[in-house]
């Protein structure tokens, strides 16, 4: 499903921290306008009824594949949400609930499973796997090999917003799932994103091509996407 949607080798996705309308609608055209292949709306001053209005506004005035991050929200009601809006192109989780400790016994995982399945959302999965401030994982080949059944791109960071991910951890995830999507939602820059494009097949960027935290910056998200293509 996620190759048939994002044909380039590698998916660069900003994401943008909405404040309103124009604010969003400005920096999302920037990322078209660049080549991007798509945004991530993630919402943190304003609540998840107002993130959702601020995407119906988007995709009424442009063409483009548009995913959203309902911070705070749980997975079951951010699933739940996605259903009152057909036209979200992706959902991306920071906590996918995937338990080391439980083995194939994924309780929350499959629950979030069975939101997704009953709300009838369409759009893609990036579910939060050895992400940012989340309980730590110590056996990463075995929580990347079972977040394969449970999500569409495994999606995966730095200890923090804007650090880089240790690209031991990358390629030890890459190596467990083969083929299969991964993300990585922190620390990608221009000048180290060439590190781990042998590993990750998609960059979920917002720091290192922004000139503050709510507008992206042109040049240097065309920096990036000249590196990566």
């Amino acid at each position: 499903m996620y190759r048939d949607i994002f044909k380039n080798k590698h998916t660069i996705l900003p994401v943008i921290h909405v404040e309103n309308n124009a604010q969003t609608l400005h920096n999302v055209l920037i990322a078209k306008e660049e080549g991007a292949d798509g945004v991530f709306l993630i919402n943190h001053g304003i609540d998840s009824s107002e993130l959702s209005k601020i995407h119906e506004f988007v995709i009424n005035n442009v063409d483009f594949w548009v995913g959203l991050n309902y911070l705070g929200t749980h997975n079951v009601i951010a699933f739940c949400l996605a259903n009152e809006n057909k036209y979200i192109s992706g959902i991306w989780t920071d906590n996918a609930e995937i338990d080391e400790r439980f083995g194939d016994n994924q309780f929350a995982a499959k629950s979030n499973e069975k939101a997704r399945i009953s709300s009838g959302f369409q759009g893609l999965y990036f579910g939060g796997v050895a992400f940012k401030y989340q309980k730590p994982v110590t056996d990463l080949v075995t929580v990347a090999k079972i977040a394969t059944q449970y999500m569409d791109v495994i999606t995966t960071s730095g200890p923090g917003t804007g650090h880089a991910a240790d690209i031991e951890k990358i390629k030890t995830m890459k190596s467990a799932i083969g083929d299969f999507p991964l993300a990585i939602a922190s620390g990608i820059t221009p000048e180290n994103v060439e590190n781990y494009m042998d590993f990750a097949d998609c960059f979920l960027v917002a720091t290192g091509i922004s000139d503050s935290f709510t507008m992206l910056n042109r040049e240097k998200l065309r920096s990036l996407i000249k590196k990566v293509r």
